[in-house]
């Protein structure tokens, strides 16, 4: 996987992190540094070790299916990301609503974590059907998540979240492409 491709995919795969990370900066007056730290860190974990997960599912599995590998990548990434364009743009006004907790401690942080990287273990499993080794990836992923959660919480103090659903969209959009790239250099190749 090239370098850009691999950037384009951590930073679609950040945009729920991202989203959550631009509320989650909204809810909390004042923001702390160690708020930042601990939504930055655990959404990297995550976004890190959930595609290694599914890594290790993929390459379990690959010899059965490895004859339409390409296409299980596509339509898993074009899963993902219709998932996420259908989350985007069909939101629930509502949803978001504010809690007077604090979403960077506890089982809400935790449950947070799952939730945003759930996506990666989909592509974890991608990448292990084209044959692509995992470390790197995971790593980049994880240090992109983990940096645009920081950005996304103090941006999300600065200007609110009046733009925070079409990172979303624009997350989606991506995915889809890369499984559409996929798909086009198998069946060209």
């Amino acid at each position: 996987m090239s370098w850009p491709s691999l950037f384009a995919l951590a930073v679609a795969l950040a945009m729920d992190a991202f989203a959550v990370a631009l509320a989650t900066g909204l809810t909390l007056s004042p923001l702390a540094r160690r708020q930042v730290f601990r939504l930055s860190f655990h959404f990297g974990f995550f976004q890190a070790a959930m595609p290694v997960l599914g890594w290790g599912a993929g390459v379990a599995v690959h010899g059965y299916i490895e004859s339409v590998d390409h296409w299980v990548a596509f339509g898993l990434l074009g899963f993902v990301g219709g998932k996420m364009l259908w989350e985007a743009l069909h939101h629930e006004e509502g949803a978001d609503e504010r809690t007077a907790k604090d979403p960077t401690r506890g089982w809400a942080l935790v449950l947070l974590s799952i939730a945003t990287s759930i996506d990666a273990l989909a592509v974890g499993l991608s990448l292990a059907m084209v044959g692509t080794p995992i470390a790197v990836p995971a790593l980049v992923i994880g240090l992109v998540a983990a940096f645009l959660t920081a950005v996304g919480m103090l941006i999300g103090r600065r200007i609110g979240a009046a733009w925070g659903r079409r990172v979303e969209v624009l997350g989606g959009l991506v995915l889809i492409a890369i499984g559409v790239r996929i798909l086009f250099e198998h069946l060209r190749a």
